[in-house]
């Protein structure tokens, strides 16, 4: 089976992933300026991390990468949700891949660095994730008005 993949849903999906290290580097920094400059616990560093993460994600999501003009308030309310979908995927997949592929057990050495089956594994839920995220948000959160 042949999958086509339109040149604008490429470049869209190239947009969709720049956003993705943006969410990165924004999480980081949030997490830093909270911790290391405030002074604020570190697990409550991690969510508000997260969550200006999640924030500028569905905002460039919608303004940039989907281009999309429906409700603000419902496209939040989907695009959270596909989120917790494709996260609950990802979990799926790593705890699978290292519960019952063996990959769990693996572990490579190359350059001082090791690498281990759950690295591998999670490194394999965030293709899944991101792939998943990208149809979702595409299909329903951005992708249906009303």
């Amino acid at each position: 089976m042949k999958v086509a993949v339109s040149h604008a849903s490429g470049v869209q999906f190239v947009e969709y992933c720049l956003v993705g290290l943006s969410n990165t580097l924004v999480t980081l920094l949030g997490i830093f300026v909270c911790k290391s400059l405030a002074g604020i616990d570190p697990y409550v560093s991690n969510i508000i991390g997260y969550a200006l993460g999640v924030a500028n994600s569905f905002i460039w999501n919608r303004v940039w990468v989907f281009r999309s003009h429906g409700g603000c308030r419902r496209e939040a309310v989907r695009f959270l949700i596909g989120f917790g979908l494709c996260y609950g995927l990802q979990l799926a997949v790593v705890w699978l891949l290292t519960s019952f592929s063996g990959l769990g057990k693996l572990e490579w050495q190359f350059a001082g660095f090791t690498l281990g089956g759950y690295g591998v594994a999670t490194l394999i839920g965030m293709v899944v994730y991101t792939f998943a995220n990208f149809a979702y948000n595409k299909l329903f959160a951005f992708g249906r008005q009303g």
